[in-house]
């Protein structure tokens, strides 16, 4: 019974592990491509937005 619960969280950590390398592929390829970078000059699409974690009490 351990084996088979150790074996199905295995597999969904791999799926995530998947999901994340997948996307961030896709979106890196997405905006370095031309039709990326049309779509970002014509909407004026800003890449630098602020996190939440650039505004700590260090900043200050």
């Amino acid at each position: 019974m351990v084996g088979i619960g150790l074996s199905i969280f295995l597999y969904l950590v791999g799926l995530f592990i998947l999901y994340i390398v997948i996307e961030t592929a896709v979106r890196r390829g997405i905006n370095s491509s031309i039709i990326g970078r049309y779509i970002e000059d014509k909407y004026d699409i800003k890449k630098n937005k602020k996190s939440f974690l650039d505004d700590d009490l260090d900043n200050d």
